[in-house]
């Protein structure tokens, strides 16, 4: 059986653990801020941080960040985070399914679009993503980060 639902708080150990196969070279934190950040992404609204369950096991996560809008007849817009699918299970169409269910959440919240970036020069994550209906055409994203 499949489940997709929002996260809980007591599936942050096999959220790590995804995030751990899409980052392996992330540290992992010894000093609670991981946590104390799934408990504050959890708690907040307009922030989703959903999972896919197969036979109770969870076996990919999404994060929907819901944002406010003033354009667009004041229509919210989402922005797709963190998309990760068990490294043994990809290809199987979990990651499609969990993508659609994601979508779908956004245009429940009434979004007029929805965006992701990735950082992977993989032409079959490209293809995964148009394959989900994404454009990489519509947009141009650039990327700042601290000196």
């Amino acid at each position: 059986m499949t489940l997709f639902r929002e996260a809980s708080p007591d599936d942050f150990e096999h959220i790590l653990r995804l995030y751990q196969q899409l980052q392996p070279e992330d540290p992992v934190q010894h000093d609670g801020s991981d946590a104390a950040a799934f408990a504050q992404i959890l708690g907040s609204r307009g922030l989703h941080l959903f999972v896919l369950e197969v036979d109770g096991a969870i076996v990919a996560t999404t994060y929907l960040n819901v944002i406010p809008n003033l354009t667009r007849s004041a229509s919210p817009y989402e922005v797709i985070e963190n998309v990760v699918v068990e490294e043994a299970l990809r290809g199987t169409g979990l990651g499609k399914q969990i993508m659609a269910d994601t979508l779908q959440a956004a245009w429940d919240a009434g979004c007029y679009k929805a965006m992701l970036q990735t950082g992977s020069r993989k032409p079959a994550t490209h293809a995964f993503y148009r394959a989900c209906g994404f454009s990489p055409d519509a947009k141009t994203a650039y990327i700042a980060r601290p000196s």
